[in-house]
């Protein structure tokens, strides 16, 4: 008998939400993880925090996080019968990459985080056919396994009631956005957010669509994580990497005397012997477009957007040299960065069917996005500074 009640509590205190978030909005978040994320907490994760996205000068990014983090709140509150109480706690995109997993835990486990009182786990992607692995497990309660599909979200308490494990993920990239929620205000993550907006609004920050890296450690990966001097390799740099992308700096590395501020100077973009002859302002800038095209692939080719396509030349051996050089040094173990990074669907279309004029109009798509974008959380900024809260705002009403 007791062990009946205490699986209709487990049962109680979790939901599963099948299609809540469409596959444009999964997308879009792909999109943003793929190119902004840093290596995250624990050996083979990726993450990506809204407070990094405002540090990295991406503050704009957060306006496609707002209705789902609304839509969730209000789905949270509705099922555990606690309306107008909670806050968002916490919110970040994840990925999970070959080898990583996590143990039987709960999401309160430690003194730090009790207050965290319901988890929200949203699928990006989907189990088979962007990674294998990965299974989401409770232990006590129905249903026990979880199978990660694009658009379905695990809701549940945080305590004790609903402790899980994450399988090992066998390859690919396994993408999740995670949410905490807490009825404790002071631990409301909007507040911060706000601080932060209007920390970057004096410096004159907002007005500016173009990423500023992190540190170069935020973004080192290798087994052990600790030294750039093991063997490992930049996850920017990967991720262009894989998709077929070669990186040119205007400046020799030989001018630095730490070899990573390269990173934060301009560059251009080269595929086999050609190059674009084209100047990004540093490495995010250049990711954030390519993986633009990813994303936005088939609109790029239907679109009828009018852009003078930079001058394509043939790499000369100097330059082909200066890019194998740098190659060694930002990916140390490339066959370590295609092994985790594999598994990049457009890699293969890029291969197959890429041309320049489509890449200069993915280029010009990105801006106007971006520009969109930072216009949008300008204009309601003014609005969540008097409410304390960040909320999604239709302007075609104001």
């Amino acid at each position: 008998m007791a062990e009946e009640e205490e699986e209709e509590e487990a049962q109680q205190s979790r939901l599963i939400l099948n299609n809540f978030i469409s596959p444009q909005e999964c997308k879009e978040l792909e999109f943003i993880h793929k190119s902004s994320s840093t290596v995250g907490y624990r050996t083979n994760v990726f993450s990506t925090t809204l407070s990094h996205l405002i540090a990295t000068n991406s503050p704009h990014f957060l306006m496609p996080f707002i209705p789902i983090r609304e839509r969730l709140k209000e789905k949270v509150e509705e099922f555990f019968g606690c309306q107008y109480e909670l806050f968002v706690e916490f919110t970040g995109l994840i990925g999970w990459s070959r080898g990583a997993s996590i143990g039987w835990h709960s999401d309160d486990n430690r003194p730090y985080l009790k207050q965290r009182h319901f988890s929200a786990v949203c699928y990006l992607n989907s189990y088979g056919d962007d990674f294998s692995g990965g299974l989401f497990h409770f232990q006590d309660g129905e249903p026990s396994t979880i199978v990660p599909l694009r658009g379905d979200v695990v809701i549940y308490t945080a305590d004790s009631r609903n402790v899980h494990s994450v399988d090992e993920i066998i390859d690919g990239e396994r993408l999740t956005l995670a949410l905490w929620f807490t009825r404790d205000s002071s631990h409301d993550e909007d507040a911060k957010l706000i601080s932060l907006l209007e920390s970057s609004l004096h410096s004159n920050r907002l007005n500016s669509w173009l990423p500023l890296p992190a540190s170069s450690s935020m973004y080192w990966y290798s087994l052990g994580q600790s030294s750039e001097d093991q063997l490992g390799f930049d996850i920017c740099w990967a991720r262009l990497h894989v998709l077929g992308f070669d990186l040119l700096y205007s400046q020799d590395e030989s001018c630095y005397s730490d070899i990573s501020e390269l990173l934060m100077e301009p560059l251009r973009l080269a595929r086999g012997n050609e190059l674009f002859d084209h100047e990004f302002v540093n490495i995010l800038h250049a990711l954030q477009v390519v993986q633009y095209l990813c994303w936005k692939a088939s609109e790029v080719e239907a679109a009828k957007v009018k852009v003078e396509c930079s001058k394509v030349v043939l790499l000369s051996e100097l330059q082909q040299h200066r890019i194998s050089s740098l190659k060694s040094l930002f990916l140390k173990d490339s066959h370590l960065a295609e092994t985790v990074f594999s598994h990049a669907a457009c890699g293969e279309s890029m291969q197959q069917f890429f041309d320049w004029r489509k890449f200069a109009v993915a280029s010009a798509m990105w801006e106007g996005y971006a520009r969109e974008l930072c216009n949008g959380i300008l204009r309601s900024l003014q609005y969540w500074r008097v409410q304390h809260s960040i909320f999604n705002i239709s302007f075609d009403e104001k």
